[in-house]
């Protein structure tokens, strides 16, 4: 110990001006005691040192010094002032106890390594409380006989230089060897040189000093009574100094007690500041919300009347609405924080924005309603204008004036969707009335020019090869009801004339057929192109990029079939005997366009583009020509569209990587078999079976796919009893295989309880949610598939365990009815 003593004092202690007083190993309270710091199996000792400064005034403190993780130093962990203990617990006055308690800030328990060295450090303590403290520290369970043989620490036991220490408590540090300083080795030097015989005779110089010390003694009696007035002076000095040190005692008592109300007092300012700068905070948040709601969800008053009065009529009055509708949406669509939705005026403004939405939208809805009658009134004025020449009406004024409102018609489909399908419909209601009137008269006209340069002109009087009509197209309906009765009448004289060979018609008229042909194409491609430019731009339908191209080729059809009722069937002759006709090259860019369909690598394919183009054309399609004479034509279109489209399908499912082919084939075959059964094409029954067959068998093949996978080894384990029946083994001797007896099939049956088959079919469920796509709504359809075939496998498994382990009693550990709750409970779930 006393080696640690003097290495603790070297390399801690003595670099701080300090001196150890007393030592105590200990550890702490209440866990496992270890080997004290000497230990190297990286315990955790503690040594607690009373110290004292040498310097003056002293300082004395407990400090906590511990051992290094690499055991090959101390280090000095925490130190507390003296003054700062207030209570010393030694647990037991009578008996011996190694526990202890410091009462600090906070109370530590100790664990000492002997009582001893417990006892030597609180009597270090208690000798230091009564020599420099004056606020007493309290010695709580300490044996009174134990304290009253501790000697009163004095003036003289109290560290005076480096190399003093207090006395008592530890009798090492009273006993210690004090080396003499430099000075001291000198006098005492000088001292020897003047009595050379002290060496010699030690007796002679012992007396000798004796006798001087006497006469020292003596003389310093003499000087004390001499000095006995001055003593008694300075003892009345003292006491005078002692009253005047009890009066400043009573006075800073006096100011202490003031400065503790002081103290108190400052203490509720600050809190009272604390508060007033709490409320300050809460009003600056406070007034950030209610500034954040009154700029964005307030609605400016001319807005306001915008929405309730604006002039839609008007282009300053649709610039008032648009940007009055765009307000309203943003503030209708701001993003609230937390908790503003359950303000009463929140949900107030907020039912003021709906309704002004709600009144605002009908308003539109109507007004455009409107537009669209009124310029289909007005552009029907103009039909007869155009019915006297070979061109179609000019619809630039007529979009001009409706994509004014453009911007209203984009809030309207963001805000209020059913009004928004509501004039799409109305006005597509309108173009197509409107577009088929103009297109008959269109083709009428183009008939009537053609006839007018023949001699059957003549009898429908016809006047010059111009072709110009002196009537209204009325007065055309007329007579060429007259002339012939009815259309086919009409055909049937084109017809009469188109049985002549090539060679007997005029080449005039075959060159007046041309020119006329290609200026009916010209005018119809700008149409159509101008149309759906209007409707992308005045719907936004930027999503149905393909409409142009359909639009087109619909319209192509239209005027190949009325073309070929022009010249009685020749154009459709020329074509058949080498040149190909124009609607069949449209459907070969219909090909080469699936063709070149890219699917992505990252996510899944869903219902294919053409397959979609194809829904699209063929409905179209049949809205338009369902009861055309050229209808053969259509149908023989249709069949190499469709199998184009069944060749795409299969090429673009072979390339899937994230979608299973199974799934591809499944969906657009659904999809494609949809189609035909909803437009009840004739040409395409036998096609429409295919694509259900389809559809049926990937259906299947990808539902037990799937079901492998929650109950791979047990599907392996009866694939194998299978295997070895076909290979001729008796169903009942399939148990005395080593690989297939009672005792395997019963630890692939365990590894499949209820709550694990159960887990697998939900996590299957998800995997057969992120293949399938959200459009064709097939998951619950496959749902129900996989329930079918996972009940008809259990029951195929319990048939092969009663044919080929007869009397073994071995069972799955779930039931059908366990299956049924399990398929119906995830599909809930989801």
């Amino acid at each position: 110990m006393t080696a640690i003593k003097h290495a603790l004092q070297r390399d801690i202690f003595t670099p701080n001006d300090e001196r150890l007083l007393s030592i105590v190993n200990v550890c702490k309270a209440g866990k496992k005691k270890k080997n004290c710091f000497l230990c190297a199996t990286g315990g955790y000792p503690y040594v607690f040192y009373p110290t004292v400064t040498t310097e003056r005034p002293v300082q004395v403190k407990v400090v906590k010094v511990k051992k290094s993780d690499k055991g090959d130093f101390y280090k000095r962990q925490i130190a507390w002032a003296l003054r700062d203990l207030a209570v010393v617990d030694a647990k037991d006055a009578i008996k011996e106890n190694p526990e202890f308690d410091l009462h600090f800030e906070k109370i530590y328990k100790w664990v000492a390594s002997s009582t001893a060295e417990k006892n030597t450090f609180i009597s270090c303590i208690w000798k230091l409380n009564q020599r420099y403290l004056r606020k007493k520290i309290d010695f709580v369970n300490v044996s009174s006989q134990l304290l009253e043989e501790l000697p009163k620490v004095t003036e003289e036991s109290v560290p005076s230089g480096e190399n003093q220490s207090v006395t008592g408590g530890d009798e090492e540090a009273v006993d210690e060897y004090q080396e003499l300083n430099a000075r001291e080795e000198q006098d005492i030097e000088i001292m020897m040189e003047g009595y050379e015989y002290a060496i010699s005779n030690a007796e002679a110089f012992a007396e000798r000093l004796s006798r001087e010390l006497q006469v020292l003694d003596g003389a310093n009696i003499q000087s004390i009574m001499a000095s006995e007035k001055q003593v008694n002076i300075l003892m009345k000095l003292l006491d005078e100094a002692l009253k005047e040190v009890d009066q400043i005692e009573s006075k800073l008592s006096s100011y202490e007690e003031m400065l503790q109300s002081v103290k108190e007092q400052m203490d509720q300012i600050s809190e009272s500041n604390h508060l007033i700068h709490l409320s300050n905070t809460n009003n600056v948040k406070l007034l950030s919300e209610i500034e954040f709601l009154v700029n964005h969800m307030d609605l400016a008053k001319g807005h306001i009347k915008a929405l309730q009065e604006g002039d839609l009529a008007s282009s300053r009055g649709i610039e008032a609405c648009t940007n009055a509708a765009d307000a309203l949406l943003q503030c209708m669509n701001v993003a609230l924080r937390p908790g503003h939705d359950m303000l009463l005026a929140v949900k107030q403004q907020q039912q003021r924005f709906s309704d002004l939405r709600e009144h605002f939208a009908r308003r539109l809805a109507n007004h455009l309603n409107n537009v669209f009658v009124q310029q289909g009134h007005d552009q029907s004025s103009t039909l007869a204008q155009h019915s006297i020449e070979l061109t179609l009406p000019n619809h630039h004024p007529f979009h001009r004036d409706l994509l004014r409102y453009a911007k209203l018609m984009e809030w309207l489909k963001s805000t209020d969707y059913g009004k928004y399908e509501g004039l799409t419909k109305n006005y597509m209601d309108y173009l197509s009335r409107l577009y088929e009137r103009e297109i008959k008269d269109f083709f009428e006209v183009a008939k009537i020019k053609m006839t007018g340069t023949t001699k059957e002109s003549k009898k429908f009087g016809l006047h010059g090869s111009s072709g110009k009509l002196t009537g209204s197209t009325s007065s055309l309906n007329k007579l060429s009801v007259q002339s012939s009765g009815n259309r086919r009448s009409q055909s049937s004289s084109l017809l009469d004339m188109g049985n002549m060979s090539a060679s007997d018609l005029d080449v005039a008229d075959r060159t007046k057929f041309d020119k006329i042909f290609e200026q009916v194409l010209s005018e119809l491609e700008p149409l159509c192109l101008a149309e759906q430019d209007f409707i992308s731009k005045f719907f936004k339908l930027q999503q149905h990029q393909n409409m142009p191209g359909i639009m087109v080729r619909l319209m192509f059809i239209y005027s190949l079939t009325e073309a070929e009722d022009l010249d009685g069937g020749t154009f459709s002759r020329q074509h058949n005997s080498g040149a190909p006709l124009p609607v069949s090259s449209e459907y070969s860019n219909q090909i080469r366009q699936m063709e070149e369909v890219k699917i992505s690598k990252k996510s899944k394919v869903g219902i294919l583009p053409f397959v979609a183009e194809f829904e699209e054309f063929a409905g179209l399609a049949e809205s338009i020509f369902k009861n055309a004479e050229r209808r053969g034509d259509l149908d023989k279109a249709y069949t190499k569209l469709i199998r184009g489209v069944f060749i795409n399908v299969e090429k673009v499912a072979n390339e899937s990587q994230k979608t299973p082919r199974d799934v591809v084939m499944m969906e657009n075959f659904h999809h494609i078999f949809a189609t035909l059964s909803r437009l009840k094409i004739s040409c395409l029954e036998a096609e429409k079976k295919e694509a259900k067959q389809k559809y049926t068998d990937h259906l299947q093949s990808y539902v037990i796919y799937s079901l492998g996978q929650p109950l791979e080894k047990l599907n392996h384990f009866f694939e194998g009893v299978e295997a070895r029946v076909a290979q001729g083994i008796r169903e009942e001797e399939v148990s005395y295989q080593l690989a297939f007896n009672k005792q395997e099939l019963r630890k692939v049956i365990k590894e499949y309880p209820g709550k694990e088959v159960k887990k697998g079919l939900d996590n299957l469920y998800k995997k057969v949610d992120k293949h399938l796509c959200e459009e064709e709504n097939l998951l619950q359809v496959v749902w129900h598939s996989m329930q079918d075939e996972f009940i008809r496998q259990y029951k195929h498994f319990e048939g092969l365990i009663a044919r080929c382990y007869p009397g073994s009693g071995v069972t799955m550990e779930f039931t059908i009815q366990d299956i049924l709750d399990y398929f119906s409970s995830i599909a809930q779930s989801h």
